[in-house]
């Protein structure tokens, strides 16, 4: 599984597939605020925060402020829409895995509900770790949605439970996570599931 390539229903360029901006939610209100509440326990208040794969909101509780957040995304109209970021940067994870940070940058990250487009993730995944301090978590949420001619192939093999196994498989592959666990915060049967793994940085 390290560093393979996972294939996809259509390959063509992301750039062309995020070039129109889509100000819209992937998950329903109930599934944002289990994510909002996984980042209150998890992602450390006046942190500097990585949001990988990031749109116009980031589902940071409004509460708490950080020193900085960082958005990495697709689509620079819905990143600059994003009240939250401190400062964003059009990257395609899926061209460049590589992260354009230091060593050590980041109290903590995290990947809402479009893990399942990266087609290297245990590559991009051990970029996070090397940018993370050391104990730093990262926050991995997602559900059952998704664009699915852009999801990888595996993913639509794969009932709820198969996908959480593969992305703690993910992460274990990154070889720089420790204390990898995952979560169903699913908030009721009539709602969209929300499952989580997260790991922290070694």
């Amino acid at each position: 599984m390290s560093d393979k390539t996972f294939p996809r229903q259509d390959d063509r360029p992301d750039q062309e597939f995020y070039a129109h901006p889509r100000f819209v939610t992937h998950i329903d209100d109930p599934a944002i605020k289990s994510v909002t509440q996984l980042y209150r326990e998890f992602l450390p208040p006046d942190g500097a925060i990585l949001d990988l794969m990031s749109s116009w909101i980031s589902h940071l509780p409004e509460e708490i402020a950080y020193k900085k957040v960082v958005g990495l995304g697709m689509n620079q109209s819905e990143l600059s829409a994003n009240p939250r970021l401190t400062s964003n940067l059009v990257h395609d994870l899926n061209i460049n895995p590589s992260l354009p940070f230091k060593d050590k940058e980041f109290d903590g990250a995290c990947i809402c509900v479009s893990v399942d487009y990266l087609t290297k993730p245990v590559s991009v995944l051990r970029e996070i770790g090397r940018v993370l301090r050391p104990g730093c978590p990262l926050v991995i949420t997602f559900s059952n949605r998704c664009f699915p001619t852009k999801a990888i192939s595996v993913w639509h093999t794969m009932d709820d439970r198969g996908r959480v196994d593969l992305v703690k498989g993910f992460l274990g592959q990154a070889g720089n996570f420790r204390d990898i666990v995952s979560m169903d915060r699913s908030p009721h049967p009539d709602t969209d599931p929300l499952y989580a793994v997260i790991g922290r940085s070694t």
